[in-house]
């Protein structure tokens, strides 16, 4: 049979999906798709398509005003789908999913535009998240707007701020019901897309899937205190540290859950994480003291990295690098560092910072290529170049110590420990705007359209039970979500304006789009 043409062969799948590109019929007419006008020559259309894929949307738009053939050729809907993906836009669908990726990709743009302008001027809307009565906030993780936070009344509570339809249901921990106010306090809680994870004073840890109900699908217990504890963004993997023991669990084949390693180490932990992306054998970074470990479950516990009397003061991990922040002691003073370790050669690749004062946050995972942000006990946040080894920003940013901070590609929002929560647009060197609460900020994590934020009190005992609800709330510890996707909110508002459940004026109190929207009887 003979080889069709390349323009009838693009025709006819256009035919099968029921869908016609005029720019391609018109090429088809003319007969010009075999043969391309290039400069001096005449090239196949397939070798055009490859020469332009190298090109970015402006290139494209001025080649397209060239001649009506490179105009076709410049609006082909491969090439825009390939400039989608690489900027980002609807990762997860096909070329067949749209039948004009062009105008696809002007509409992403055009809300992701919307949405820097927002972030830059506090346009949308802010919700404090409905607080447990009697109870003082003890930790709060997010992830993809899910929202999870423990409390002194061993509460845990779970908010999905993509919704606004149920109030958030607790999270049952199976304690005796003829123990009421005696469950010990929540020490941590962590989150992910199908799991959510407590570990409690008493060394329990507690296991809810998110996807089929609100009771406990694994108990765990220690012996002594759990001191960190961690949860894999990717998988189910749970990390724990009480006294020197690090345990890791995770679900066989068959779904129970087991004991996957246990590792002894010499000092007791300070800092936990689960390094992303490892396959089938769970790999965990850990620090005591002036020890860090790297932790792979085929294997025993190994030293990365330890200076005598040098403690780490943070610690974060991306799928092939640690970096921990370490404190300068002894008569050779060399200044207060963030080391940066590669955990597949587990060697130092870069020593960062000569700061005064302690790092007490890093953020390698969520960070630009190359780039790393931190945060430190002289109220500044700094921007490390991994290329040069040197700090190519520092920020004096808040009163007290920084307690969290993340960047993307243009912005960092970082949150101190007097409660202030501040946005940087760090290319223009300038301050947006701040929010001030009366907690340090424990936890902050954000997207393209959202923001959380997690007041945490020092103090994790109610002052007085007498107290109302109005001078209760100043010790108790905040939530807040804040939306800047105009099509997502409910009631469009300058920032900080309240839309608590709690404001008898207020629209509806995000929600938890699970499979349980039971609330506590």
């Amino acid at each position: 049979m003979a080889e069709r043409s390349i323009s009838d062969e693009l025709n006819s799948q256009e035919t099968e999906k029921g869908t016609q590109r005029r720019n391609l019929l018109l090429l088809r007419e003319k007969n010009e798709m075999d043969d391309v006008p290039f400069f001096d020559i005449q090239l196949p259309y397939e070798l055009a398509i490859n020469i332009f894929q190298y090109l970015d949307r402006k290139d494209l738009g001025r080649c397209a005003q060239v001649s009506k053939t490179w105009k076709v050729i410049a609006e082909d809907e491969v090439l825009w789908y390939r400039l989608c993906r690489q900027e980002g836009h609807l990762p997860e669908s096909s070329i067949s999913d749209y039948s004009c990726w062009k105008l696809i990709f002007q509409e992403c743009r055009a809300k992701e535009n919307m949405l820097r302008t927002n972030w830059k001027n506090r346009k949308g809307a802010v919700s404090e998240l409905e607080h447990v009565p009697d109870a003082v906030l003890c930790d709060v993780h997010s992830h993809d707007g899910v929202v999870i936070a423990g409390y002194t009344s061993g509460d845990v509570r779970v908010w999905d701020t993509r919704t606004w339809d149920y109030t958030a249901p607790f999270l049952d921990s199976e304690y005796e019901e003829d123990e009421p106010g005696m469950q010990p306090y929540v020490s941590f809680v962590r989150i992910n897309s199908s799991l959510a994870v407590a570990a409690y004073e008493d060394g329990f840890l507690n296991i809810w899937d998110l996807r089929t109900g609100k009771y406990p699908i694994h108990r765990f217990e220690h012996d002594a205190r759990i001191q960190a504890l961690a949860l894999s963004q990717e998988d189910a993997t749970v990390a724990t540290a009480s006294a020197f023991d690090v345990v890791m669990l995770r679900p066989n084949d068959e779904g129970y859950w087991q004991i996957a390693a246990e590792f002894e180490v010499q000092k007791l932990v300070d800092y936990l994480e689960i390094v992303p992306d490892t396959g089938r054998y769970p790999v965990a970074v850990a620090t005591a003291g002036d020890l860090v470990y790297l932790l792979k479950a085929e294997d025993s516990a190994r030293t990365l990295h330890y200076v005598y009397g040098q403690p780490v003061t943070c610690l974060d991990v991306s799928a092939n690098q640690a970096a921990f922040g370490v404190k300068s002691l002894g008569w050779v003073y060399e200044g207060n560092k963030i080391l940066v370790y590669s955990l597949e050669a587990e060697r130092c690749l870069s020593k960062l910072g000569n700061a005064l004062g302690d790092f007490t946050c890093v953020n390698l995972r969520d960070s630009p290529p190359n780039l790393m942000v931190s945060g430190n006990m002289d109220r500044r946040v700094r921007i490390h170049d991994f290329r040069t080894d040197k700090i190519a920003l520092s920020l004096s940013a808040h009163q007290l110590g920084v307690s969290a901070v993340q960047m993307d590609d243009w912005k960092i929002v970082s949150g101190g420990e007097e409660g202030l929560v501040s946005v940087w647009d760090y290319r223009m060197n300038q301050k947006l705007w701040e929010v001030h609460s009366r907690h340090p900020v424990r936890h902050l994590s954000f997207n393209s359209h959202s923001l959380i934020t997690a007041n945490v009190p020092y103090e994790r005992v109610v002052r007085n039970t007498d107290l109302d609800f109005t001078a209760h709330r100043r010790h108790r510890g905040l939530i807040h979500a804040y939306e800047f996707a105009v099509d997502r909110l409910a009631l469009q508002s300058t920032l900080p304006v309240c839309r608590s459940s709690a404001d008898p004026t207020a629209g509806h109190g995000y929600a938890l789009a699970l499979a349980f929207p039971q609330d506590r009887s």
